[in-house]
């Protein structure tokens, strides 16, 4: 049953098809730092201030916390496919004063992470080498900076990491109060690393960008994807008509999800069914963005994520639109966007 709509708090339930992935870190663990007995050199450190009496426990901390604490994590040392990841031993990071350090449990694994990889994205995205990739996260808050009030040690949160930094594929990660809030009781961590992006997309997408209200129409490519799933629900939870396109497989979950119109693309051209319709999201680009500036009404908005927009396109029809770059919203995250999670099929 699709959910409710409420003027402050968008109820979406979480698809768990295998594009929905998460990559889960099972050592819950408390870490802490150990002092190697093989370490001869801080051995006889300890021995000779022992001798002496001057080794005082700042010394002692100081000493065991030698060398610098490190992580295990997925490392991109250069460009390239799956092949450049490498999982070896990090730094662990230390927050700033405006940030958390956050211990993994799950991390979520998006379109943008293969982007990251890329030397093209990554020189647009300021990304620079070694990188650790990844930007959905979940975990437990393990230490926080001297600004920081909105969090507590202990704190379960989500988050979605800058596009410059990243770090998500880690045993730690360290996110600003901007980026992250705290996680929904009613998901577990796996579920919640698979939120961040593709929600604040949908939800950025629709409402802040096209300014989709009750009443409109809205035609979603990609329906059935990790962005096409949350903007489905965001929709129906606005009070909009929504067109949904996916492939037969999906027509489905289409209905599921709530829309009230379920096109499959492999069968039927979206614009012989979607017309004059008020918003536009697409997620696919090439051949359907090219397409899709003919099915909206004088006025209306287009909102692409993976392309840019044609001035061209929009001054012909008279309409409007705009090339989407997600941003990190905690307050989004926090009192826009509430998961239900859907139960498995019988």
């Amino acid at each position: 049953m699709p959910p409710v709509a409420d003027p402050n708090r968008m109820a979406t339930r979480r698809d768990r098809r295998p594009e929905n992935q998460c990559m889960t870190n099972k050592t819950d663990s408390v870490h802490s730092i150990s002092l190697s007995l093989n370490d001869m050199g801080v051995l006889n450190q300890l021995m000779h201030g022992a001798a002496t009496g001057f080794l005082t426990l700042t010394q002692m901390v100081a000493l065991a916390e030698s060398p610098n604490p490190t992580m295990k994590a997925i490392v991109v040392h250069e460009y390239g496919g799956p092949e450049v990841l490498k999982y070896e031993d990090a730094p662990k990071p230390e927050p700033k004063e405006d940030q958390i350090l956050v211990r993994v449990i799950a991390a979520g694994v998006n379109p943008v992470d293969e982007a990251s990889r890329s030397q093209k994205y990554a020189k647009f995205f300021g990304i620079t080498l070694p990188f650790i990739p990844g930007y959905d996260i979940a975990g437990v808050v393990e230490k926080i900076g001297a600004k920081i009030t909105r969090f507590r040690t202990g704190d379960p949160v989500y988050a979605y990491l800058s596009l410059k930094d990243g770090g998500g594929y880690a045993e730690y990660a360290v996110a600003t109060e901007v980026e992250a809030a705290p996680k929904p009781q009613s998901i577990t961590f796996g579920e919640a690393a698979g939120v961040p992006v593709v929600a604040l997309t949908a939800w950025q997408a629709l409402i802040d960008t096209a300014k989709l209200s009750a009443g409109q129409t809205v035609l979603i490519h990609g329906g059935s994807g990790g962005v096409g799933t949350f903007a489905v629900q965001i929709a129906k939870a606005r009070g909009a008509k929504v067109i949904a396109t996916a492939s037969t497989a999906n027509q489905d979950l289409l209905k599921q999800l709530g829309a009230d119109v379920a096109i499959d693309y492999t069968k039927q051209k979206f614009e012989d069914v979607a017309k004059d319709v008020d918003v536009v999201l697409d997620s696919v680009g090439k051949d359907t963005l090219a397409r899709s500036y003919g099915v909206v009404k004088k006025g209306g908005f287009i909102v692409t994520l993976v392309a840019r927009i044609d001035q061209g396109e929009l001054d012909k029809h008279s309409i409007r639109g705009a090339s989407l770059g997600v941003e990190p919203n905690s307050s989004q995250l926090t009192g826009k966007i509430v998961l239900r999670v859907a139960e498995e099929p019988k």
